[in-house]
Formats: structure tokens, C-alpha cells, sequence
């Protein structure tokens, strides 16, 4: 069982992800944006198995909150996601900083597929 933290504007896409890995046996804490992402990193003192962003966030995206989260906790695995093709290809320069970028839409089976190669990785 991982403790992942989800970082996810869309309510729809946040509930879904978060019950789809919760479904999966681990414990599972949700942000609305990266301020909020980073803030709930620095609190539980980068203390998660994983990481799972969205990239195209309000205030901070998800691509600055890696990039701060990954210098202050170097190890903290992250897993980006994104619905558009120019984000992940901003994603591309954070090899040393991310796992994988994964398109979305995906189904509940890929999310939990994707998570489970990012928590092993």
C-alpha cells in the first residue's frame, strides 16, 4: 500500500483518479492546484510514495510544482498527466525530475497500470 497525493483541478478527474488508485489498496490525499500540491508536500515533508500531477493547473501548474517539489525532496517520485500534447512536451526537460507523463483521458485500468509502474520504478 503507497500513500500517493493527487494534484488535479478538474473535480470530476480528481474523484475519479483518487477512487481508482483508493480502489487499489492505497491511502490516497487530493490537492485542487500546485500551490496547494506543494503546500501538502512540504507538510507531510515530501513523505509520499508518489506523486500524481496534472500539468495544466491555475496558480502554479504542475510542471513548476515537480520542478520545486523534486529540489527540495530529491527522490519523490512524480507522475505527470496531461490532455494536451504541447504540455507534455514542456514535460520533456524534466526527464531527471518525473517518471512518465501519462495522456489523458485514460481508463480507470491504464491510471491504475501507470501508477503501479511508477511506484515500482
Amino acid at each position: 500500500m503507497a500513500k500517493i497525493l493527487i494534484v488535479e483541478d478538474d473535480d470530476s478527474v480528481r474523484t475519479f483518479t483518487a477512487r481508482a488508485i483508493a480502489a487499489s489498496g492505497h491511502v490516497v490525499e487530493t490537492a485542487e492546484d500546485g500551490d496547494l500540491g506543494l503546500e501538502s508536500i512540504r507538510k507531510a515533508e515530501g513523505d509520499y510514495d508518489l506523486v500524481l500531477s496534472d500539468i495544466r493547473m491555475p496558480a502554479m501548474d504542475g510542471i513548476e510544482m515537480a520542478m520545486k517539489a523534486a529540489s527540495e525532496f530529491p527522490g519523490l517520485k512524480i507522475l505527470l498527466m496531461t490532455g494536451y500534447a504541447e504540455q507534455r512536451e514542456r514535460a520533456e526537460d524534466l526527464a531527471q525530475v518525473i517518471i512518465d507523463v501519462v495522456p489523458k483521458p485514460f481508463s480507470l485500468a491504464e491510471i491504475r497500470s501507470k501508477v503501479q509502474e511508477a511506484i515500482a520504478a
